[in-house]
């Protein structure tokens, strides 16, 4: 038998077990069955909310209390917590604690208000270091969401891709930020950086920002709370802890 004839030989059984396993995978599903359509990057990446803080992380809110929370004028934080999350009420709030670098994770959930138009829609804040706000908004569905929309580094860049969730959906925002750095005499060396993935898609990546948010805390080089932002909507907040980075690495080729 020639090459030309093994080949054709050695195609001609491919493709009768190919057809075998076809035949045995129809009898093995039931009748009228359909295929189950795959989950989408958001769906698949959230499917084991909330989650679980790593070891050593700063828990801001567990569902419990308040505790760690206050408004920016010293009162105790009075938001509503209710089956582990809280609703933004009357005034910002900020945690006690403060922080540099760090890696945080926020759970929020938008109210459905079909109504409602542009920044009406579930409107709050994620305000790092009490400077830079994260936009929280109901911005599902759009193609192309801008520097007012959901994920957002509001009104400076817009995010990648619109990850966002339906309202009434638990969503997550897990941000990798890098805090100014300044010299000795106050002037900034080099401007805050921030990472985000909403429902675990990058939405940013390493953006250098232009500076805090109008109406943000100027003093960079100080370490800074973290800001939920209260804007007229019910929206929901749980879940929210913070793993403090070193601001470098070593400088030693060898481990110490």
């Amino acid at each position: 038998m020639d090459s030309t004839a093994r080949r054709i030989a050695a195609m001609a059984v491919m493709l009768m077990m190919l057809m075998m396993i076809a035949v045995v995978a129809a009898q093995a599903a039931p009748a009228g069955a359909k295929a189950k359509p795959s989950p989408s990057r958001a769906t698949t990446a959230a499917s084991s909310l909330p989650s679980k803080p790593p070891l050593g992380a700063v828990i801001l809110f567990d569902g419990k209390n308040l505790d760690n929370w206050r408004h920016p004028w010293g009162e105790p934080a009075t938001w509503q917590v209710r089956d582990g999350a809280t609703t933004t009420g009357r005034g910002n709030i900020i945690s006690e604690r403060t922080f540099t670098d760090a890696y945080i994770h926020v759970e929020f959930r938008e109210p459905y208000v079909p109504e409602a138009r542009g920044q009406e829609r579930g409107n709050s804040g994620v305000y790092i270091q009490g400077r830079y706000e994260i936009q929280v908004l109901d911005s599902y569905g759009f193609k192309a969401p801008g520097k007012g929309d959901c994920g957002a580094i509001y009104d400076q860049f817009a995010p990648l891709v619109n990850a966002c969730k339906p309202p009434l959906e638990w969503q997550t925002y897990d941000i990798i930020f890098r805090a100014a750095r300044v010299d000795p005499s106050g002037k900034v060396t080099e401007r805050a950086r921030i990472t985000l993935l909403q429902n675990g898609m990058v939405i940013h990546n390493n953006v250098e920002t232009l500076g805090p948010t109008a109406g943000g805390n100027a003093n960079v080089g100080e370490p800074g709370p973290l800001l939920l932002q209260a804007h007229g909507s019910n929206v929901q907040y749980r879940n929210i802890w913070l793993v403090p980075l070193p601001l470098k690495g070593s400088d030693t080729y060898a481990p110490q």
